[in-house]
């Protein structure tokens, strides 16, 4: 059996005195969160046509107002452009969106999601926010405090995600 990660991080803080291990408390916490979420979520796309990372990127597309490009696809989900650029291609190879090159500069591509991506995300989003609800269930009236200090969390890591790439 794996230590848990207090025991870890009291063990690192043993080994090498002066080493701050205190951001550990907060992201092993946010790993073990998306490991559960994973673990919820992947089974409503079990044998489904999408995957659910590639419902993901489907989901914003289905009520935008105006098409996207894949950049700012990235961003929202903190996702590296190649890796977005990956999902759409296959997205698109399966005609749930749809490329096109933006009149204003020829390197960029404007998405939209397709009658066929619409009827998809339509078909497994309901399933997921009902596997959601339950997730989230218990809490309750803590729901707004949680929010609060998940976007103060959210925040905090945009603001430092530049320093930290600097700093290797």
């Amino acid at each position: 059996m794996l230590p848990s990660p207090a025991a870890v991080q009291a063990q690192w803080a043993a080994e090498h005195p002066g080493l701050d291990t205190s951001p550990g408390e907060i992201i092993e916490l946010l790993k073990r969160i998306n490991g559960l979420l994973i673990q919820a979520i992947e089974p409503i796309y079990e044998g489904a046509p999408l995957a659910a990372h590639e419902a993901d990127l489907l989901i914003p597309l289905r009520y935008a107002r105006t098409p996207v490009i894949a950049r700012h696809i990235a961003e929202h989900h903190g996702l590296s452009r190649a890796a977005v650029s990956k999902t759409l291609a296959k997205l698109e190879c399966r005609g749930y969106i749809s490329r096109t090159p933006s009149p204003n500069d020829r390197r960029v591509a404007l998405i939209t999601i397709t009658p066929e991506g619409e009827k998809v995300i339509d078909a497994f989003f309901p399933r997921q926010l009902r596997v959601e609800a339950v997730l989230l269930a218990q809490l309750d009236e803590d729901r707004p405090r949680v929010l609060d200090a998940l976007t103060l969390l959210a925040n905090s890591l945009k603001a430092g995600l530049s320093s930290a790439v600097s700093t290797d």
